[in-house]
Parts: structure tokens; sequence; C-alpha cells
């Protein structure tokens, strides 16, 4: 089966406080679980807009792993090259929210299924168009990292292309330096780069957002994406940027809707819409994304999206 994308990472469930403000150190209550990871978030909302998608990492064999592919497998995916692994657990992400717009979250995934990905069949990058990675996949076990950047020579090889999203913390790595070398390998291989402006300020060692932006198209990227939130995109090439406005939205729970912004960017990439069409999708799967509570409930099939896009009504279900 040729796929039109193939992304690979994390795939974990999230649980999340029912109520704002409610501390992670303290009994009280949870809801969840929800299927999340940051490329398993993109993988669905890819193939819930039409593209041919499959998902490389790893599940345990338990309940929590049954939910993941259940939704993935629901939604189109392919998933087999996501095993269950026996011995090792489904990874958890636990989320609270605060009034003042913060999350704080406490990870179980480098010693759970999701870092114990399965080695690659060169054989499923063949006739791919393109691969996405998440930073995040990048810091979460040297095994995962490593896999990651093989893929992005499969990918390459094949002849297709590579779209890079580098939601990383510094502080996870050792600091910006560490996060510069960690990264560069994808993002000197990709075609599109899709940061926030603080991200691509500590990809590129630059201040300012828009000459962070233009730098990084100087390391390799043909198109810089940089996600505004409520301003929507802003779209650089070289000696052009486009600025695309934002669908506002009453925000219920943020958690994935970057990802939700990637994936009908690459998306619209792949259908060769023209640059700005391509940022009115992103932004509308973005919007979108964080209208439902749960990580990957604000990705919607492409006909809901279009409806949005048209007349601003939102999906029901």
């Amino acid at each position: 089966m040729s796929l039109d994308i193939v992304a690979i990472g994390e795939a974990l469930v999230e649980v999340m406080r029912t109520r704002v403000d409610d501390p992670l150190d303290k009994a009280s209550e949870f809801v969840g679980p929800f299927p999340s990871g940051a490329p398993a978030i993109f993988a669905d909302q890819a193939a819930r807009l039409g593209s041919k998608v499959g998902f490389i990492g790893a599940v345990g064999d338990d309940d929590f792993g049954t939910c993941l592919l259940d939704r993935l497998q629901a939604d189109g995916l392919d998933v087999t090259h996501c095993p269950r692994i026996p011995d090792r657990a489904t990874g958890v992400a636990f989320v609270t929210y605060f009034s003042d717009g913060s999350r704080r979250f406490l990870y179980h995934i480098a010693y759970a299924a999701a870092g114990q990905m399965p080695d690659l069949a060169a054989e499923y990058f063949e006739g791919v168009k393109f691969l996405h990675i998440c930073g995040s996949s990048l810091s979460v076990s040297e095994r995962m990292r490593s896999l990651c950047y093989q893929a992005v020579e499969l990918t390459k090889k094949s002849g297709g292309r590579v779209g890079f999203d580098p939601n990383l913390r510094p502080e996870l790595l050792g600091g910006e330096e560490a996060l510069r070398r960690i990264c560069s390998p994808v993002l000197a291989a990709a075609h599109i780069v899709l940061p926030s402006g603080e991200e691509a300020e500590l990809l590129s060692g630059v201040t300012g957002p828009e000459d962070a932006c233009r730098a990084l198209l100087d390391v390799g990227p043909e198109v810089v994406a940089r996600k505004r939130g409520a301003e929507g995109c802003s779209i650089y090439t070289k000696g052009n940027r486009i600025d695309v406005p934002a669908f506002p939205v009453e925000p219920v729970d943020p958690t994935g809707a970057g990802d939700c912004f990637d994936a009908g960017f690459v998306v619209g990439i792949l259908e060769d819409l023209p640059l700005d069409q391509v940022g009115r999708l992103a932004n509308a799967c973005g919007a979108l994304g964080a209208t439902r509570k749960g990580p990957m409930e604000g990705a919607f099939p492409r006909r809901a999206v279009e409806r949005f896009m048209h007349d601003q009504v939102l999906p029901k279900d």
C-alpha cells in the first residue's frame, strides 16, 4: 500500500483533571483516557481530511492500547507498524489546567511501550509522499530519536518530503544547544517547519520571531509556517510572507490543536493548494482542535472542517 503520509513517534493516552486549578499532587477527580500523543493526533487529523496515513509507534497489550488502536483504525489509519508490546504498559500523560492558561503534564512514556518502538521496515516508506516528525518524539528516548532519524533518511531516499513540528522544551534536553543539536538532522532535511515564534527563536538562535523564521529558511526548509494562535499563522518562503487570519473559537482544550494545524498544513501542501489556502485549512483544523475536551477529539472529517471554513458553524460530533 502506497501511503500519502507517515507519522512516527509516541502514542499515549491522556488523563486530565475535571477542574481548573486542580494540582496533580493532591487527590482529586480525573477524566479519560483520551487517545493522544502529538504524532498520533497529527496522523488522525490527516487521515480524517482524506489522506492515506500510516502511523509508526507502539502501545501496550492493555486496555489503553486498545483505546488508541481502536480510535486510529476507526479513523482510517494503517497501524500495521504500531504493535502491542506485551511486557510494557501503554504511555500515559496526566494533565491539569490553570486559570492563567498554563498546563502541567506528568508523563509515563520513555519506559512505556511508546519508548520501545520496533525496527523500521524500509519497504513501508516506498512511495510515501510526506513524513511528519514531532520534536517531542526526539526527546522520548535514544531509540525513538534514532528511529526518527532513520525514518527521515528512508523518506528522502524514496523521494518523499519531511515536515517538522519542533515542539520541544530546551529544559528537557539540557538547554538550547542540546535542542539545536538534536533537531539539526531533521531540520536540515525538512521541506516544511511548523514552529511557534518562540520555537523558531530557539531553533535558529536568532532573536525575534520574524528574523528567526527567515533564518530557518537558510538551513534547508522551503516553507516555515509560524503558528500565532488567535492571530492565525504567518507563512514564510524565500523573499515572501503570507499572513493568514485565524478562525475565532471559544477554546475548550488547547492540547492537540497545534498537531491538527500541522495536519491541515501538510495535507494542503500535498494537494498543491495555494499557500494562503493551505494556511486557511491549517488554521481551521487548529481552531477546531481546541473546541473539544481531549487532545484528539477536535480532529474532524474534511466535510466538517470545510463547513466550518465556509460558514463558521462548529461541528456537532
